[in-house]
C-alpha cells in the first residue's frame, strides 16, 4: 500500500512536472513567435527603408544623367547652329573668292595684252627681239652680281687676313713668352786656369813632349803665352776641346804630368764625357717633354750640347724649338707631342757633321729614319731649310720655332765683317731708289732711316718706297729677325724778315 501511494505520489509529481514543463514549451514558444514576428516586422521595415533609399537614389541619379543629357543636347544644338553660320560663311566666301578669280582672269588678260602691247612697241623702237633684250639684261645683271661678289670677296680676304695676323701674333706672343730664355754665346776657346805659373813648364815638358802628347791625343791647340796663370785651348770642335780641358784638370789635380799619364788621363776624360753626354740628352728630352727616345738618338742629343751655330748651343736651341713648337701645336690644335718630337730632332745631323759628309739636314734625316721616327719628324728635319715642302703641319710649326729661337736677341752672332757688310748692303739698297737722299741703318741693322728728297717724292710716293723697300730687303737679304723702315720727308721753308 506504501508503495503504490509512492508510486501514486512520484506520478503525480511527473505529471506536475511535465506540465510545468510544457508550459514553459508553449511560454518560450510564444515569445519566440513573438520575436521571430517582430524581428521579421523590424526586417521587413528596415526592406522597405532600403528600397526607398534605393529608389530615392535611382531617381536622383536619373534626374542627374537627363540634365546632363539635357547639355549635352543644347551643347549640340549650339554646335549644329554653329556649323551652320560657318558654312553659310564659307558658301559667301566661296562665290566672293570665285568672283575675284573672274576679276584676276579678266585683269590679267588686259595686262598680258597690255604687256604684248608694249613688247611690240619696244621691239620696234629698240629694233631688239624679247630674247635679245632678255639675254642683254641677264649679262647685264650677271656682270653688276660679278663685280659686287668680287669686292665682297676681297673685303672678307682682306679681314680674313688681318684676323689672322692677329691671331697668328697672338699665338707666337704667347708661345714665345713661355718658353722664354737667356742666351750666352759659344766661343771656340776655352781657358783652363792654372794654379801657378810653374805649372806651364810642366804641362810643357822636357823638349815639349808633354804638350806635344796632349795636342796629338786630343786634337786640341794649347796656347801657353803670357797670360799669368792661365792656359788657353782653342779647336772647331767643342768635344775634343772638352775632353782636352778634363784631361788638362785631371793631369794638374793628380800632379804627375808625363805622356804615359797624359794618355791615361785623356782615355779617362773621353769616358768622363761620354757619361756626361747621355746625361745631358737624357736632360734635353725630359726638359723637352719628349719619351721614348731610342738610346742611340739621346746619346746624339748629348753631343749637340758641344755644337754651335752661329754662337749659339745647338742643344740649348732645340729644346727651345721643342718647347715653342709644343705651344704653337697646342694653340692650333695640332700634336703637341709630336711638334715638339719633330722640334727636339730638327738638328739631330749637326751632331755628326763632323764624322760624316754631307749637310745635317741630309745626315739628320738618314738618322731619324734608321731609327724608324714619325714621317713629320722627318718632313720637319727636311722643311725647315727648305728642302722639302711641307706636308704635315708639326713640320710647319718647327720650321717657325726655329726662326723665333734664331731670331731672338743675343741668341746668336755673327763676325765682324758679315755683320758690316750686312749694314752696308741693307744702306746700298735704301739708296739704290730714285728720290732717296740719304740713308743709315741704325740699331744694329734693325732699322733703316731713308731721307728722301721732298720736291721728287711726296707722301704718297713715301708710302709706297717704304712698302717697296721692305719686299726688297725680305727677297734680297738675309738677316735675323726683322727690319724696320722708316721714310723721313721733310719740307724746310725758310723766309727772312727786313
Amino acid at each position: 500500500m506504501a508503495f503504490f501511494g509512492g508510486y501514486v505520489l512520484r506520478k503525480l509529481i511527473a505529471e506536475a512536472k511535465i506540465r510545468s514543463a510544457e508550459q514553459e514549451a508553449r511560454r518560450i514558444v510564444e515569445e519566440a513567435r513573438r520575436e521571430a514576428e517582430s524581428k521579421a516586422k523590424e526586417a521587413l521595415l528596415e526592406a522597405k527603408e532600403e528600397a526607398l533609399r534605393l529608389r530615392r537614389e535611382a531617381e536622383r541619379e536619373i534626374r542627374e544623367q537627363r540634365a546632363d543629357l539635357q547639355r549635352l543636347e543644347r551643347r549640340l544644338v549650339q554646335r549644329e547652329e554653329a556649323l551652320d553660320r560657318r558654312a553659310d560663311q564659307l558658301e559667301r566666301r566661296e562665290r566672293a573668292i570665285q568672283q575675284q578669280e573672274q576679276e584676276l582672269a579678266q585683269r590679267a588678260e588686259e595686262v598680258n595684252a597690255l604687256i604684248g602691247e608694249q613688247r611690240q612697241a619696244l621691239e620696234r623702237i629698240a629694233g631688239l627681239t624679247a630674247e635679245e633684250a632678255r639675254q642683254r639684261l641677264l649679262e647685264q645683271i650677271e656682270a653688276d652680281v660679278r663685280e659686287d661678289a668680287l669686292a665682297r670677296i676681297r673685303k672678307i680676304e682682306r679681314e680674313a687676313r688681318e684676323e689672322a695676323e692677329r691671331r697668328a701674333r697672338e699665338i707666337l706672343a704667347l708661345a714665345i713668352q713661355r718658353t722664354a730664355a737667356d742666351h750666352t754665346a759659344e766661343v771656340t776657346v776655352s781657358v783652363v786656369p792654372l794654379p801657378s805659373d810653374e805649372m806651364k813648364g810642366r804641362i810643357i815638358g822636357r823638349e815639349g813632349r808633354n804638350i806635344r802628347a796632349l795636342e796629338a791625343l786630343t786634337g786640341v791647340d794649347l796656347i801657353i803665352d803670357d797670360t799669368p796663370e792661365a792656359v788657353t785651348l782653342s779647336s772647331f770642335d767643342p768635344v775634343r776641346r772638352e775632353v782636352a780641358k778634363i784631361a788638362l784638370e785631371k793631369l794638374m789635380s793628380d800632379g804627375r804630368i808625363h805622356p804615359a799619364r797624359i794618355e791615361e788621363m785623356v782615355e779617362k776624360a773621353q769616358r768622363e764625357l761620354e757619361e756626361r753626354i747621355v746625361q745631358e740628352g737624357e736632360r734635353a728630352a725630359l726638359e723637352a717633354g719628349v719619351h721614348g727616345l731610342h738610346p742611340d738618338l739621346v746619346k746624339l742629343l748629348g753631343r749637340l750640347k758641344f755644337r754651335t751655330s752661329y754662337g749659339q748651343n745647338v742643344l740649348q736651341h732645340s729644346v727651345e724649338v721643342a718647347l715653342l713648337a709644343g705651344e704653337l701645336a697646342a694653340q692650333l690644335g695640332a700634336d703637341a707631342a709630336l711638334a715638339r718630337r719633330a722640334g727636339l730632332l730638327h738638328d739631330i745631323g749637326k751632331a755628326l757633321t763632323h764624322e760624316v759628309q754631307g749637310s745635317h739636314t741630309q745626315i739628320g734625316l738618314d738618322v731619324a729614319r734608321r731609327y724608324h721616327e714619325h714621317p713629320a719628324v722627318l718632313n720637319a728635319i727636311l722643311y725647315h731649310h727648305g728642302e722639302e715642302e711641307a706636308k704635315y703641319v708639326e713640320a710647319v710649326l718647327v720650321a717657325a720655332a726655329d726662326a723665333i729661337s734664331g731670331s731672338r736677341p743675343g741668341a746668336r752672332k755673327e763676325s765682324v765683317e758679315m755683320y758690316i757688310q750686312r749694314l752696308q748692303a741693307l744702306e746700298q739698297l735704301a739708296t739704290s731708289f730714285p728720290g732717296v737722299e740719304k740713308a743709315y741703318a741704325i740699331q744694329a741693322g734693325r732699322e733703316i732711316r731713308v731721307i728722301v728728297r721732298p720736291n721728287e717724292v711726296d707722301d704718297l710716293a713715301a708710302y709706297r718706297l717704304a712698302r717697296d723697300l721692305a719686299r726688297r730687303i725680305e727677297a734680297d737679304l738675309d738677316y735675323p729677325g726683322q727690319i724696320k723702315v722708316t721714310v723721313l720727308r721733310e719740307t724746310r721753308v725758310v723766309e727772312y724778315a727786313r
